[in-house]
């Protein structure tokens, strides 16, 4: 496998620290509201990339980390008049729900910020000693940048631009920036009752300590992968690097992966825009967890993803011919004919998505691979050269396939849907007017079934009936 190095902005040959083994930490959801599509392209790219790796065989140990105490979530939890744990529990658990409607395996291990305090203070203590960290005339604490020389070096930040003594007190700020970051924000009344003794003062952890604390409890002070999408590369993956590599003395991740922004419609998502999305409100519109998957997943991660319905709709189309393919597969007769040239396609897309996705999480390529074997098939079922046993082997490969993809329903027998009796009887007319060889009135009826919304498909023995 090969991915694109951040650090250092180079296609790079993955080795990690531990053979067979990987250790990857993924930038998880401040719980302040429901996680919005572009949150979710995010987290499916960080699927897919730990998919991939357990593709080639390796065993992954993965953290996402839940912010569940920041400018905004003490914000909003105070606007509503709820304390902060009981305000975020309820974007907790939506959370949760929207990674098993999208697919999204589980990771190992989710530790919440304000469980992790007592870890967060060692490291800020160790930065004291150090000489890096100092407090403020008012009690908070904040990182040297002058005293880590190597600041900026993900960013890629000119060093001239840097401003020693300067100090930033927010959680998020932009590039342009520049200054010593807060580890230890001291309480004040806007804050409420949300305060952790400290031997600084009462106050509360800086956004950007709580994942170098909580990767460090769980990951080891040098892990293989970090992720996360572009706009966080600058302040907190910078400012992650520089608290943990100073603290620790040692290198603090060996690959930074960065996936691109989402748009909608070629247009920033923005509430004022009337163009952002929830998962739920995708869901509320009639589309499936598995469709909005493989519209998220299509595009390469370092690639602008520009959605739209118009996207959906198409994995929507996708999925359903996958659908009734797996099922033609499913009901093929038995015997072993086109068994030899089954074996001999699954093989060679096998090694095309394998060549495709291990390349930098290649998308297009494993795609790719994905439809010409489904084309190459359809044709020899067009002919019927291929029997059971040829069926399962495609089968098998695709079953392959979906460990990394995550959106294809291989096994899934067709929905059972509530077909409305008059088009059974519908139906039922057609199959007697083919008997008797009246095959104008066949197609009347047929005609009848789709302008009512249902198609009717002939098979062997019988019939099958579907929504259009």
């Amino acid at each position: 496998m090969r991915f694109f190095n951040t650090l250092g902005r180079t296609l790079q040959e993955f080795t990690p620290i531990q053979p067979g083994k990987v250790r990857m930490y993924t930038c998880g959801p401040t719980v302040y509201n429901y996680a919005h599509i572009g949150n979710f392209r995010a987290y499916l790219f960080e699927d897919l990339l730990r998919r991939t790796l357990e593709y080639f065989g390796n065993q992954v140990t993965q953290v996402m980390n839940l912010t569940d105490v920041d400018d905004k979530t003490i914000r909003d939890s105070k606007a509503a008049g709820l304390k902060l744990q009981d305000f975020t529990r309820k974007y907790k658990d939506a959370f949760f729900e929207d990674l098993k409607t999208l697919r999204i395996e589980p990771a190992e291990h989710y530790p919440e910020a304000t469980t992790h305090i007592p870890e967060m203070q060692r490291m800020i203590d160790i930065l004291f000693k150090k000489g890096i960290a100092y407090q403020s005339e008012d009690g908070s604490v904040y990182f040297s940048i002058d005293k880590f020389p190597e600041y900026g070096k993900l960013a890629r930040i000119d060093r001239e631009q840097q401003r020693a003594g300067v100090r930033i007190n927010s959680d998020e700020y932009e590039k342009d920036s520049v200054a010593d970051f807060a580890l230890w924000k001291a309480w004040s009344e806007t804050d409420g009752d949300v305060k952790w003794p400290s031997p600084w003062g009462d106050g509360r952890p800086g956004w950007h300590l709580e994942c170098s604390a909580m990767s460090m409890k769980y990951l080891g002070k040098t892990f293989d992968i970090h992720t996360g999408g572009v706009d966080n590369m600058f302040p907190h993956h910078e400012d992650e690097i520089a608290q943990s590599e100073a603290a620790n003395g040692c290198k603090f991740v060996n690959y930074w992966l960065h996936c691109e922004h989402l748009t909608v419609d070629n247009k920033k998502m923005s509430k004022s825009l009337g163009n952002f999305y929830t998962l739920r409100d995708l869901l509320a519109k009639g589309y499936t967890g598995a469709e909005v998957r493989w519209a998220l997943i299509g595009t390469h991660y370092r690639s602008k993803l520009n959605f739209s319905f118009g996207l959906l709709d198409q994995a929507r189309n996708t999925l359903r011919k996958f659908s009734d393919f797996f099922g033609r597969l499913r009901e093929l007769p038995a015997g072993s004919a086109g068994k030899e040239a089954a074996a001999e396609l699954a093989a060679k897309a096998d090694q095309a998505f394998s060549e495709g996705i291990g390349n930098d999480l290649g998308i297009a390529e494993a795609l790719a691979a994905v439809f010409t074997l489904e084309r190459n098939v359809n044709s020899a079922l067009s002919k019927q050269e291929f029997q059971r046993e040829a069926g399962e082997i495609i089968l098998e490969q695709f079953r392959k396939f979906n460990r990394v993809l995550g959106a294809l329903d291989v096994d899934a027998a067709e929905a059972a849907e509530e077909i409305p009796e008059e088009i059974l009887k519908l139906a039922e007319a057609r199959t007697a007017a083919r008997k008797a060889r009246d095959f104008a009135k066949a197609d009347e009826l047929r005609n009848q079934m789709k302008a009512a919304g249902w198609i009717i498909e002939d098979k062997p023995g019988g019939f099958s009936i579907k929504k259009a």
